[in-house]
């Protein structure tokens, strides 16, 4: 379980935040979130999901879902996305919760089918594919976000030169198209915007992983 709840290094900055993607085998015949939670619940414990490691956000993207919706999922975790993008396209699982630039090459070629979106909003690198929210999850909100954090006590200074130099190479014209194009959504905030999005984050996931009985691997 969570045992500190502090946030003790020294936030610099949040990089790209992006969405995750539930996606599917092609051969699970539905196509939205209503037509996959009535698949399930016929067949509760018997369809597994694929993730990155326990504690991951496609874990705990799906440990949110079944909080939410009552169906009974199994997990089957992998060594890194790759291993479990490959499950999930030869079908030795049926559903994943991918991070948007993991998944994005199989949705757009077919491969995988797109059901719904984890964030609040939807992307444009998937359109039409509606969030969990307003497919009647409301509130489901995960994100998968990337950062840099320097060691504690270290002087302001160095934090704020660091901090711009990062905020302007990803508010570069090149550099945030590719972010978008993949899904991902440049931020660059400050050290105090980044620290408070840290502790709602802890906050919230300290829920999830007490009522789920997640452990440290």
């Amino acid at each position: 379980g969570i045992r500190d709840t502090s946030v003790t290094g020294v936030q610099t900055c949040a990089l790209p935040i992006s969405q995750n993607l539930l996606v599917l085998h092609t051969s699970i015949p539905t196509k939205t979130v209503k037509e996959f939670l009535a698949f399930a619940r016929a067949r509760q414990g018997e369809i597994n999901y694929g993730s990155s490691g326990a504690g991951s956000t496609p874990h705990l993207s799906a440990e949110l879902f079944q909080y939410m919706t009552g169906i009974k999922l199994v997990h089957v975790p992998y060594k890194g996305s790759g291993a479990g993008m490959v499950a999930l396209l030869s079908g030795e699982i049926s559903m994943y919760f991918a991070n948007i630039p993991v998944a994005i090459q199989h949705v757009r070629n077919g491969r995988l089918r797109p059901v719904a979106l984890s964030g609040t909003r939807r992307n444009p690198a998937v359109p039409g594919i509606p969030t969990l929210s307003e497919s009647g999850l409301v509130g489901f909100d995960v994100t998968s976000w990337f950062g840099i954090a320097a060691p504690a006590k270290t002087p302001r200074a160095i934090v704020d030169q660091l901090n711009g130099a990062i905020v302007r190479a990803v508010n570069t014209p090149d550099l945030r198209a590719r972010f978008l194009d993949q899904g991902a959504e440049p931020v660059g905030n400050s050290p105090e915007q980044y620290t408070a999005f840290i502790e709602r984050e802890i906050a919230k996931w300290a829920k999830v992983i007490k009522a789920a009985g997640i452990k440290a691997q």
